[in-house]
């Protein structure tokens, strides 16, 4: 892979947190300087990272401690000063990456001898400080602050006799970086050894540290040291998720980095001699990912296409505003071009299964060129599983795996059992773990097949003191001489006791039939986790039924047998009026005198009872037809009965509520209710219904009055109802319709007609309209003057049109010639203000414009005089 901007990755080793002075790393190493006195001497070199921008200082003096290796024992403690402080700052991030952070942190330097003697373990040197950074994004949140431990490791003569004179590897990679999220990487954590040993890296566990404040260090706790608590989706071997590996020969970090955030990385270096690890260096550091971007052809280390889909989606993930041109190119195994597109974002669909090569370049002959490749695993089918088998604390819980390949067979595992001890992992296909601790546990199994494929599942397995155990009852009862099976639910091996009278006492359904009642304890073992319950089983040899007394109801009502028994199964005839015929207290639907029989039963023995159940019918109640009624109207209820005693509902309009025949005065549609009681038996009223619908108010319109001229058709219009009678006739086309006609040859002073209306019910109400007729040709008649003196006497200047079909416009001038009212409404005068503003007594100018009832046009002016 080609990477023109490598060394433009930044990667942050520093404080990200509200206390911006927590140490965010370390590292140790030492050199073999000689044997003097039989002492084997080395001088040490101790590094602590801390924030530039931090209020605190590093400690000075320091704390070390030297321990036994393999035993843990105390050696001693060391009080060192600070040799000199370093402050690093990033000066040139380089042309490729857009908002990139600032970086300057401090680096604190330790430096001493120390003699100590040949030993078959060898030796650790330990510093321990409080604290790393809060709120780290790959472990877990609940535990707040946490320390941290850094350690150099001195070999012992135990593994090679040459162990002692060693001098460790060193780390010597630039610290000086800084790593955009989601962005393509590249971080290097190699080192160098004076005596030539292999080195081989991995990923490991951060150590937790001890307890203080602020910046202050301490003498360090004896080992082992527990390992930081890592999120679900990170680990020891994979601190940066599964995008980022390290190289085992080289010591490089390269991948796509996570979301922005901080992370705590530690590399563990191993130093081979002779095949043999003598000693393991680590370096611990918090990694800073910020939200810059780098221009970068950024893709995952791999395609995964291997559950049920054969397309891929190819998009870069860098998303820097610097990258003007990509280019995809897809390749088969034998370096043949299948696809390439310059889209930024595009997809294929293989045709086949295979190994392909995705090759990503971008800024192709340009300033931040960059290209890299990765490989597509086309394999649809593979199902990672897998089984659990035990389940209880600190007892072995074995893993079963159970993936599926359709091609190629599993043959890489990664689990992580969610115990979060630093070593709840494995890489074996069925491990077997125990766990240290209680509660519900997020179990990941990564599982790689020879084909490349690499999948994920991911479990939630309750861990408990004792196995899970449920009886399928806690009490029962049985009859002589019957058997019982007893009936227990969980995972491993039963026992019963005690075994007299039983049968498969080791199973988890032994039958049992005591004499007596007997209490049975049952247990279950998990491969050595026990659990324990226990079932009373009460015996009688018959069985005890009693009835309630015989009941009387009304026909057709629902009422509720009970009865007194230790009966386990119940029998009620007849079953179908019944409404649960095997329930000890079921309700049952009586029409007509029923004797209702019961068997009460335990296993074999049996008892039965009886209850009668005597059906009065209800008292009948006739409420009479429903019936209408006009508006403001009575309406008389006729009801009818043999009961001895009823009642009128709802009183308020009633005239008498105790007869069968009251008065109705409703005011809206009402139902009335007729209830009848009599004492045959049957305590509860009949009921019956009658409705008095009330029509709607008639509300009638024979029109607005109107003027004519003779000879004029005019157009009659009555409303509010559904028939119509017009008085007089006088004239009309036809009285009996809501929209006659009229034409008049003589003029008059006005004709009055009184229009009747009837709704559906031909209820009747009546209205008016006067209509006069004028011998003229069609005009609009306009006052010469008017009052606006709110004396309701000549108020308002109004047209009145004669012969007219419609008024165009209305119009009234001042005498300065401004609009000061307008109308095209017939009779819509003007009131003599503008605007609710009084207008002066003076001469005002009117205008009209209109269509006679033949259709010729009419226009018109005059003037009209205001008077105060």
């Amino acid at each position: 892979m080609k990477k023109s901007i490598i060394g433009c990755l930044l990667l942050l080793m520093q404080l990200f947190t509200a206390r911006a002075d927590h140490i965010t790393g370390g590292e140790m190493h030492y050199a073999f300087t000689g044997i003097s006195n039989g002492m084997y001497n080395y001088q040490v070199t101790a590094k602590l990272f801390m924030d530039c921008y931090s209020n605190r200082r590093l400690p000075d003096p320091a704390y070390f401690g030297i321990f036994n290796k393999g035993t843990g024992a105390h050696i001693r403690d060391i009080s060192i000063p600070m040799a000199h402080q370093d402050r690093l700052t990033l000066s040139n991030p380089g042309p490729c990456i857009t908002n990139p952070p600032s970086v300057c942190y401090d680096i604190g330097f330790y430096d001493f001898s120390v003699s100590l003697p040949a030993s078959a373990e060898g030796y650790l040197v330990v510093i321990q400080v409080v604290y790393r950074v809060q709120g780290i994004s790959n472990l877990t949140p609940a535990y707040g602050n946490i320390g941290a431990t850094y350690t150099g490791e001195i070999p012992g003569n135990g593994v090679v006799a040459s162990g002692p004179e060693n001098s460790s590897a060193r780390f010597n990679g630039d610290d000086m970086v800084v790593v955009c999220a989601n962005n393509s990487f590249s971080y290097s954590f190699a080192a160098v050894d004076n005596d030539n040993d292999q080195l081989r890296y991995s990923f490991t566990n951060a150590y937790i540290g001890g307890s203080g404040g602020g910046g202050v260090n301490f003498p360090p706790a004896s080992p082992p040291y527990s390992s930081v608590p890592y999120g679900s989706t990170y680990g020891p071997g994979s601190p940066l998720g599964r995008n980022v590996k390290i190289n085992a020969n080289t010591g490089m970090i390269t991948g796509v980095a996570p979301g922005e955030g901080v992370y705590v990385v530690t590399v563990q270096v191993e130093e081979i001699r002779n095949g043999v690890v003598i000693a393991v260096q680590r370096k611990d550091l918090q990694i800073r990912i910020t939200a810059c971007t780098i221009a970068s052809a950024s893709i995952p280390p791999d395609y995964m296409l291997c559950r049920n889909s054969q397309t891929i989606t190819l998009a870069n993930l860098s998303n820097s505003p610097l990258i003007t041109s990509t280019t995809w190119e897809l390749m088969d195994n034998k370096g043949v071009t299948v696809f390439n597109s310059n889209d930024a974002i595009t997809s294929y669909t293989f045709p086949d299964t295979g190994v392909y090569t995705v090759k990503l370049v971008i800024n192709r002959n340009q300033q931040c060129s960059d290209s890299t490749s990765s490989q597509a695993y086309v394999y649809p089918g593979f199902t990672p599983d897998f089984a659990v088998n035990g389940i209880c604390f600190k007892k072995p819980t074995q893993f079963l795996d159970a993936s599926v390949p359709a091609y190629g067979h599993v043959d890489s595992w990664e689990w992580n059992f969610g115990d979060r001890t630093g070593s709840d992992v494995s890489l074996q296909a069925s491990p077997t773990y125990t766990y240290q601790s209680m509660g519900v546990k997020n179990v990941q199994l990564i599982a790689t097949s020879t084909k490349g494929c690499r999948d994920t599942t991911v479990k939630n397995i309750s861990i408990v003191d004792k196995p899970p155990l449920s009886l399928a009852f806690r009490d029962t009862l049985i009859c002589i001489p019957d058997a019982l099976q007893l009936q227990a639910i969980g995972n491993g091996v039963f026992s019963w006791w005690p075994i007299t009278a039983m049968v498969n006492e080791n199973t988890a359904i032994p039958t049992v039939d005591p004499v007596t009642t007997t209490n049975y304890t049952v247990q279950l073992d998990d491969n050595g986790c026990i659990n324990r319950d226990s079932v009373r089983v009460r015996v009688v040899d018959h069985v005890n039924l009693l009835a309630m007394n015989d009941t009387t109801i009304c026909q057709g009502d629902t009422v509720r047998l009970h009865v007194q028994s230790d009966g386990l199964k119940y029998s009620w005839t007849p079953a179908n009026q019944v409404l649960n015929e095997t329930a000890a207290n079921p309700h049952v639907v009586t029409r007509s005198n029923t004797n209702y029989q019961v068997t009460a039963s335990i296993g074999s023995c049996k008892a039965k009872d009886q209850v009668l159940v005597t059906a009065v019918p209800y008292p009948v109640a006739d409420a009479g037809p429903d019936t209408t009624i006009c508006f403001a109207t009575k309406a008389q209820l006729l009801g009818s009965t043999e009961a001895i005693r009823y009642l009128w509902l709802p009183a308020p309009t009633l005239s008498n509520i105790d007869i069968l025949n009251p008065v109705a005065s409703p005011k809206t549609t009402t139902a009335y209710v007729l209830s009848a009681y009599d004492n045959k038996g049957c305590p509860k009223p009949g009921y019956d219904t009658v409705v008095v619908k009330v029509l709607p108010e008639v509300k009638p319109f024979a029109g607005r009055d109107t003027a004519v001229v003779v000879d004029q058709l005019l157009q009659l219009q009555a409303g509010g109802g559904k028939t119509y009678k017009w008085i007089p006739a006088t004239n009309l086309s036809n009285s009996a319709i809501a929209n006659p006609t009229a034409i008049y040859a003589t003029p008059s002073t006005g004709i009055i007609y009184k229009v009747l209306v009837f709704n559906e019910a031909s209820c009747v109400d009546s209205a008016y309209i006067k209509v006069k007729v004028f011998q003229t040709l069609p005009t609009v008649f306009v006052p010469n003057a008017f009052t606006p003196n709110s004396d309701g006497k000549n108020d308002l200047l109004r047209p009145i049109a004669v012969g007219i079909a419609h008024i165009d416009y209305f119009e009234i001038f001042n005498r300065w010639g401004q609009l000061v009212f307008r109308t095209s409404a017939n009779e819509h005068g003007w009131d003599g203000t503008i605007g609710g503003k009084i207008q002066p007594t003076g001469t005002y100018v009117w205008m009209v414009k209109a269509v006679d009832y033949t259709g010729a046009q009419y226009m018109q002016r005059g003037t009209i005089v205001l008077i105060r």
